[in-house]
């Protein structure tokens, strides 16, 4: 941890699950150390890096919000900056984790519509993550218009695509650099 905070990064997500392992997430004392560990090691280092607690239940095949929300204020208690359990898809389970949680700031993931940023505000929401999304809705438009090219020899979908200059100057300060 601490050589990751070296690198100057903005912040480090700390999660509860057992990597190679579907359904399983670290017992609750040593989720809590971990993030404990990953407190001192930012306190130490005099950064302002962000701490995110993350439990993984609700995507782990856990999906118990009682849990959720013990994990995820001993985590805020252990020092974690912003707390996160991806998968909640319920704008009452949010509420309740964000209500739990105050006034620490809650991290919603949102893969799909089943919410606005407007009602997660509403609620107490103060971050969103996409995750892949927006790859996948990029991936979308390109599987739509291979396949129109390939079953139909036309090229329709390409007229609606963003213009390279616009992508250019999305990736820099619009002068090139």
């Amino acid at each position: 941890m601490t050589r990751a905070v070296e690198t100057g990064i903005a912040g480090l997500s700390i999660e509860d699950s057992i990597k190679g392992e579907t359904n399983r997430l670290f017992e609750p004392s040593l989720a809590v150390e971990r993030i404990a560990a990953a407190r001192r090691a930012i306190d130490e280092s005099g950064t302002d890096a962000v701490l995110v607690g993350r439990s993984e239940g609700f995507i782990r095949g856990q999906p118990d919000l009682g849990g959720t929300i013990r994990r995820l204020t001993a985590y805020a208690e252990a020092g974690a900056d912003c707390l996160y359990a991806p998968g909640l898809r319920s704008l009452d389970d949010i509420g309740a984790v964000v209500r739990a949680l105050a006034p620490k700031p809650v991290n919603v993931l949102v893969g799909n519509d089943f919410t606005t940023v407007r009602a997660l505000a509403e609620i107490g929401v103060r971050r969103i993550s996409v995750g892949g999304a927006l790859a996948r809705a990029a991936w979308a438009g390109f599987f739509s218009a291979a396949r129109e090219i390939a079953e139909h020899g036309t090229f329709h979908a390409l007229a609606g695509a963003t213009p390279s200059r616009e992508i250019e100057n999305a990736f820099t300060s619009g002068d090139g650099r």
